[in-house]
């Protein structure tokens, strides 16, 4: 599972060919031992848990760079590696 980026403690993670883990494109993200899996069209949280100020960072962040997030999905669910997204600033 590829690091596409990492900001305040927040690593988050596309996983190759898992178009029907969660059947929508969505990502991964770990922040110390809170992993959740949150979807990148709509922002709910898919799986798992995270801090709420975390999860409002990776929300604004996914906002941010969506388009580029459902280009790394297409990527990924093809089984190439996904570009890195610049992290949240």
């Amino acid at each position: 599972m590829p690091s596409i980026s990492m900001f305040y403690g927040i690593l988050v993670f596309l996983c190759f060919g898992d178009d029907d883990h969660h059947h929508a494109p969505h990502i991964h993200a770990r922040y110390q031992n809170d992993k959740v899996s949150v979807a990148i069209e709509g922002g709910e949280v898919l799986a798992g848990s995270f801090p709420e100020a975390k999860l409002r960072m990776l929300r604004v962040w996914m906002d941010i760079h969506r388009e580029e997030l459902l280009a790394d999905w297409e990527l990924a669910k093809a089984g190439d590696t996904p570009f890195r997204i610049r992290p949240l600033e």
